[in-house]
C-alpha cells in the first residue's frame, strides 16, 4: 500500500473567502508580538550588561531629566505601540464586520447542533448527518441552534468559528473557494464525547452539487413541511391574510420591523418568530390581545425551523413556496382541538381589516 504524503503545513488550507484575511491579521500579529518581545529581550540584556555596577565605581546621584530627547522617546515608545495596536483594532473589526452580515444572495441552510452530532437541513429538503454539502464560489449563510448545550462550528480550512446555542438562533457565513473535503468540529466542550463531535463539509462543483440535491431523500422542501405543520397545528385560524383575524397577517413579516404594544419595535427574525411562538406573550404586536397560547412541548426544534422557513417564504415571489393567502373558507377551518374557532368567527370580522404584522398600522 503506497500512502500518499502531504507537505508540513504550519497553517490549515485556504478555503474561504475570510481564510486569507484572517491570516493575514494573524501574521501581522505574530510579526509584531514577535518583534517588540525580542526588542525588550536584548534591551534588557544589554543594559544589564552595560550598565551592571563595577567594582571602585561610585553611582552617580539620579537626576532628572527633562531633555527634548528624553520627551521625545517617551513619546515615541507610547504612539508607535497605540498605532500599531489601532492597526489590529480595525483590522479585525474591519473581518467581524464582514463576517457578521451575511450577503442578501446567500444559499440558506440550517444546522442544528446534538450531543454529539451535527444535523443540517437544506431549504431543498435534503438532510445530512455530520455533513454538509455545498457548492464552490457560492455564499452559504448558516442559521445555527442547539438542542442541548452550547457547541461551537468550527470550519479551520475557511477561518469561520460560531457558537452554537440553545434557544437561540446564531448566523455564520462564508464562500468555499476550493473544491475539496474540510473538516468539521465543535470547538466548545459539550459533555464526555466532545471529542468525537465531528464531521466533513464537501465542497463541489456547481453541477455536481446539483447533481446530489437532485438525488435527495424525495421529502418535500423545508417551507412546504412548514406550511403543513403551519395547518397542522391550527395556526391558519388566527393568522389570516390582510389582517382579518384574531393574529396578526405573516404575508410578508419576515424581516420587517414590527411595531409592539409597549411602543418599541422589533425586526421580524428568526429568534423574533421562535420567541413569538414559544413564547407569545413576551412580545405583543400592537393592536392585536394576548389570546395565543404558547407551542412550547407541541413542536420539535426541527418543526420549528420547517415553520420559520415557510413564514419566510409567505409573501416572497422568490420563495420555495409561491405566495398563495390561506383560504378563509369554513371547510379549511380548524373546528377542534385547542385553536379551535367558534363558529360566530370562520368569517372575517366585521368592522374593517385589523393592523399588519410589520406595521401595526391600519391597512
Amino acid at each position: 500500500m503506497i500512502l500518499e504524503s502531504k507537505s508540513f503545513q504550519l497553517f490549515p488550507e485556504q478555503a474561504s473567502n475570510f481564510a486569507s484575511q484572517v491570516d493575514g491579521l494573524y501574521g501581522y500579529m505574530v510579526v509584531i508580538s514577535a518583534f517588540f518581545s525580542v526588542l525588550v529581550a536584548f534591551l534588557i540584556i544589554f543594559f544589564a550588561v552595560k550598565y551592571r555596577k563595577k567594582p571602585g565605581v561610585n553611582i552617580p546621584p539620579h537626576t532628572d531629566d527633562h531633555s527634548i530627547g528624553a520627551v521625545l522617546l517617551e513619546i515615541a515608545w507610547s504612539v508607535i505601540p497605540l498605532g500599531l495596536s489601532l492597526v489590529m483594532f480595525a483590522w479585525g473589526a474591519s473581518i467581524m464586520f464582514e463576517e457578521s452580515r451575511p450577503p442578501k444572495d446567500a444559499l440558506n441552510v440550517y444546522v442544528t447542533g446534538k450531543q454529539w452530532m451535527w444535523k443540517v437541513q437544506h431549504l431543498e429538503g435534503a438532510r445530512e448527518i455530520d455533513e454538509l454539502h455545498v457548492p464552490v464560489n457560492r455564499n452559504i449563510r448558516l442559521t445555527l441552534t442547539s438542542e442541548d448545550v452550547i457547541h461551537d462550528f468550527f470550519v479551520p480550512a475557511f477561518r469561520t468559528k460560531m457558537d452554537v446555542l440553545p434557544g437561540r438562533y446564531t448566523t455564520e457565513w462564508f464562500r468555499p473557494t476550493k473544491i475539496g473535503q474540510y473538516h468539521l468540529f465543535c470547538a466548545e466542550y459539550c459533555g464526555t464525547k466532545h471529542s468525537g463531535m465531528t464531521g466533513t463539509i464537501y465542497v463541489m462543483s456547481v453541477e455536481d452539487y446539483n447533481k446530489w440535491l437532485a438525488q435527495g431523500n424525495g421529502e418535500g422542501s423545508m417551507a412546504e413541511d412548514g406550511e403543513s405543520l403551519f395547518r397542522q397545528l391550527g395556526c391558519g385560524n388566527c393568522h389570516r391574510p390582510e389582517g382579518h383575524g384574531r393574529a396578526p397577517d405573516l404575508h410578508g413579516v419576515y424581516g420587517m420591523n414590527v411595531d409592539l404594544s409597549d411602543g418599541t419595535h422589533v425586526r421580524a427574525d428568526e429568534s423574533y418568530i421562535r420567541e413569538s411562538v414559544l413564547y407569545p406573550q413576551a412580545q405583543i404586536v400592537a393592536g392585536y390581545d394576548r389570546i395565543m397560547p404558547t407551542f412550547k412541548g407541541l413542536i420539535s426544534d426541527d418543526g420549528m425551523l420547517k415553520l420559520i422557513e415557510y413564514i419566510k417564504s409567505m409573501g416572497n415571489p422568490n420563495g420555495v413556496v409561491s405566495e398563495r393567502p390561506l383560504t378563509r373558507e369554513p371547510s379549511d377551518i380548524q373546528k377542534t382541538g385547542p385553536m379551535a374557532l367558534p363558529e360566530s368567527e370562520y368569517k372575517a370580522p366585521a368592522g374593517g381589516p385589523r393592523p399588519s404584522a410589520a406595521t401595526g398600522k391600519q391597512q
